[in-house]
C-alpha cells in the first residue's frame, strides 16, 4: 500500500515538474482552481434548468489569477505574451460554472484548442436534453487534468 501511494506521489511530482517546464499549467491547479457552480444565476438554462451566470471577470481579477499561479507554483505566465492565454472558467459558464476565482485558471492556447471543442459538444449535448450537468461537469473536468483523454471523451459525448 505504501508503495501504492509513494508510486502515486511521484507521478504527480514528475506532472508537476513537466509544467513547471513548460512555464505555464497543463491543466487548473486543484489547489487553486477547484471549480465552483453559479451560485447567484442571471437565468436557467436548458432542459434540466441549470443556473446560469453571464460573464462577468475583471480585467483586475483576470490578472490576480495570473499572479497567483506565477507566485504559488513558480510559473512564468507573467512574463510570457498576454494573447497566449485566456482566463478559463475549469466549470464553463454554460454548464453552470461561477465567474470567481475559485473557477478560474490561465489556460495556455495550446491547451485551449484542445478542450474548447469538448465544451462546446457538451453544452450542445445538456441543451439537447441528452446530457445533465453533474456528467458534463465530470467530464469537462476529467479533459482539462488529462488532455490525452479528450479525443476518446469527444467521441463518446458525439455518440450520444
Amino acid at each position: 500500500m505504501k508503495f501504492l501511494a509513494l508510486t502515486a506521489l511521484l507521478l504527480s511530482l514528475v506532472s508537476f515538474q513537466t509544467a513547471l517546464a513548460d512555464n505555464f499549467p497543463k491543466g487548473p491547479v486543484e489547489q487553486m482552481t477547484p471549480g465552483a457552480l453559479c451560485s447567484h444565476p442571471d437565468s436557467y438554462r436548458y432542459p434540466e434548468k441549470v443556473p446560469y451566470c453571464s460573464r462577468n471577470v475583471s480585467s483586475d481579477l483576470k490578472a490576480r489569477v495570473i499572479e497567483d499561479y506565477d507566485r504559488r507554483f513558480g510559473f512564468k505566465i507573467g512574463q510570457m505574451p498576454r494573447s497566449q492565454f485566456k482566463i478559463d472558467h475549469y466549470i464553463p459558464l454554460c454548464m453552470g460554472g461561477a465567474n470567481e476565482a475559485a473557477n478560474l485558471w490561465p489556460q495556455h492556447q495550446s491547451v485551449y484548442t484542445i478542450t474548447d471543442p469538448l465544451e462546446e459538444a457538451l453544452c450542445g449535448k445538456m441543451a439537447e436534453g441528452r446530457l445533465q450537468q453533474k456528467e458534463a461537469v465530470e467530464l469537462i473536468k476529467e479533459a482539462k487534468n488529462h488532455l490525452d483523454e479528450v479525443p476518446g471523451i469527444l467521441a463518446k459525448v458525439h455518440a450520444l
